[in-house]
């Protein structure tokens, strides 16, 4: 998980995220074109990302296709988000219970 929140950390790469999200199979030249950054940067970002398990790459022939991949996000989701979700959801409910008794 730390290298997932270290990848994470970067707006730069939560940026390479977004536009995998909304595009995926972009080659590194599709994404410095449209995140305005140099093959070098993008290059950085992409390997911290691929090792963190984020963006999964292929090849076809020359060119490398870069996909997100979602599963290390869901399981940020389930461990760090949703368990707190819970609670405030229990203590929503807890209160509408309390107002319409309140009504009656």
């Amino acid at each position: 998980m730390d290298k997932i929140f270290s990848a994470l950390a970067h707006g730069a790469r939560r940026d390479i995220l977004d536009a995998l999200y909304a595009k995926g199979g972009q080659s590194q030249g599709e994404l410095c074109a449209l995140l305005a950054m140099s093959r070098q940067a993008a290059s950085k970002h992409l390997a911290i990302l691929e090792e963190a398990g984020l963006v999964v790459a292929l090849r076809e022939g020359r060119e490398k296709h870069h996909f997100l991949n979602p599963v290390p996000i869901q399981a940020i989701s389930e461990r760090w988000i949703r368990k707190f979700e819970t609670s405030r959801l229990a203590a929503l409910g807890a209160l509408k219970a309390a107002l319409e008794e309140r009504k009656e």
